[in-house]
């Protein structure tokens, strides 16, 4: 039998190198979405094909093959006998390899290079067609994505849905028999807990978000407050997208971005908090272990656990505001002299149906994410044609938000996702604010100070804390398992459900109950 330690160290030597690839490839895209030429995209299709392919048949070859079989079965992922002696970290590394492993395997290199030059022409296509308002110019490649997600899920096969296979992609374990009745009681207690705000007699007035804040000064400010969380830009930068996004390529390189609009304030700031969320978590992760699954975020749900504890549990919070009102009513002393940070936190938590999910508040943002997933999955399930999507699209949101697009960049085209061929991710963003409500209140328990430190603009502990419970484990366990190590509670709707209300009661002066 091999030496087991000089295995399992060549195995995180080839890892690492088809780590390198995809991290080229990576940087690649962030540049196509924040400063390459509009003329580039045929090129930067060609080159970030290239590169997901050259990982793909590196990850596929016989090397990795050869690596696992002293440990494992290659063909059924279970270990051997003389596996039981290693420790739990080597044990995680393996099972998670081979996870990947098995699954990349099912892939042909042909059909790697097909979707990936695909999905990165069709961002582009995306792009001019959202600007244009134009769903026909989009609906081609569309349609071509579609067919290459069906496709895949052949390849890899399914239990019970398809899009269990390609859900599963970004939130391992979950299902969609897990997902529905988990939805259908947080959509029950979201939309009772929407028809009485919209009940109540005095709602905050926001119209003071909406004036004239300069850019640049948005910009710094966002700048300051992830500076004040923690990001460390000397291992990150913040610039700007038509869509906020992160990117990380190791853990001393994690660029976040943002949108600004000079007449929404909160665009850019939740836009800078969401995404620094996203971006501490990824520079939380172990150089160590940097291109094994050790080194890796655990999902996409427990990622947006990250980004929105930051936005909604921290920067929406009153504590928040307590430190930071002072300080941005500096930067725009005409616009908010007279306004009190009572008057501001009420309006940053104004509750009003509308048509944008990245841009919705704490109630209605999860019914925007139900939309898309029920969307999906019928699409996923053939149950609905492409060219019908604007159309379903208007439907689902009359009936859950009461607000119909006018055009197709504020309905079915707002969101990148589906171009890169994201079907599947979406349920992620509403696992993630559960999460993230778990996590937050039992960093309260175990960090008593955690609202006075906010308050005082010390949001280090909190970003501490998250290292240790969540940040340094990669992938060591499942999202249930470091729920549950980090809480002590498996997945649940209420802890949220029950955060909005004591929220809401606060900022509306009303009294809700859970019915």
């Amino acid at each position: 039998m091999p030496n087991t330690a000089n295995d399992l160290t060549s195995l995180k030597t080839k890892l690492l190198e088809i780590q390198h690839l995809r991290d080229a490839s990576a940087l690649l895209s962030w540049d196509q979405e924040t400063y390459m030429p509009s003329g580039g995209g045929q090129a930067r299709a060609d080159q970030i094909a290239l590169l997901q392919t050259l990982a793909h048949d590196k990850f596929v070859s016989s090397d990795i093959e050869t690596l696992l079989a002293p440990h494992i079965d290659p063909t059924t992922g279970l270990a051997h006998d003389e596996t039981t002696a290693l420790d739990d970290a080597s044990k995680a590394l393996l099972r998670e390899t081979w996870r990947d492993f098995s699954r990349a395997k099912k892939l042909p290199s042909e059909f790697v290079t097909r979707l990936e030059r695909e999905c990165s022409l069709a961002q582009q296509v995306w792009a001019e067609a959202r600007q244009e308002n134009n769903f026909a110019k989009f609906l081609p490649k569309l349609q071509t994505i579609i067919e290459l997600k069906h496709e895949e899920v052949g390849y890899l096969g399914y239990k019970d849905s398809p899009y269990n296979t390609l859900l599963d992609t970004y939130e391992p374990g979950a299902t969609v028999a897990q997902l529905k009745p988990l939805f259908t009681t947080l959509r029950e207690g979201l939309v009772s807990l929407l028809d009485q705000i919209q009940q109540a007699p005095t709602p905050p007035d926001n119209r003071i978000l909406y004036q004239a804040y300069d850019n640049d000064h948005q910009m710094e400010f966002g700048k300051e407050v992830l500076t004040k969380m923690g990001y460390d830009f000397t291992r990150g930068r913040l610039d700007v997208s038509a869509h906020p996004f992160t990117t990380s390529f190791h853990p001393t390189d994690v660029r976040v971005t943002t949108r600004v609009f000079e007449n929404d304030f909160q665009s850019c700031l939740f836009s800078c908090i969401h995404e620094g969320g996203h971006g501490l978590y990824e520079q939380g992760l172990s150089s160590e272990h940097h291109g094994t699954p050790l080194g890796e975020a655990l999902s996409l749900g427990i990622h947006e656990s990250q980004s929105r504890l930051w936005e909604n549990s921290v920067g929406r919070s009153r504590a928040f505001w307590e430190h930071f009102f002072p300080v941005l009513k500096e930067r725009f002393p005409d616009q908010l002299n007279s306004v009190t940070v009572d008057t501001f936190y009420s309006a940053i938590n104004t509750v009003k149906p509308s048509l944008i999910r990245v841009e919705a508040d704490e109630v209605t943002y999860n019914l925007h994410v139900m939309v898309r997933f029920e969307i999906e999955l019928d699409v996923i399930e053939k149950r609905v044609s492409v060219k019908d999507l604007p159309e379903l699209w208007r439907t689902k949101m009359k009936e859950y938000l009461g607000v119909v697009p006018e055009k197709e960049s504020e309905g079915v085209l707002q969101d990148v996702h589906w171009s890169f061929g994201a079907f599947g991710y979406f349920p992620t963003y509403t696992l993630g604010n559960l999460y993230a409500a778990m996590l937050f209140k039992k960093a309260g328990e175990d960090l008593p100070s955690l609202n006075s430190d906010i308050a005082q603009g010390n949001l280090i502990p909190l970003k501490e804390w998250l290292n240790d419970r969540i940040h340094r484990h990669g992938r060591h366990y499942t999202s249930e398992k470091l729920i549950k190590n980090a809480t002590g509670q498996t997945l649940s709707a209420e802890p949220f459900l029950q955060s909005l209300r004591t929220k809401m009661e606060e900022v509306y002066g009303i009294t809700l109950t859970n019915s």
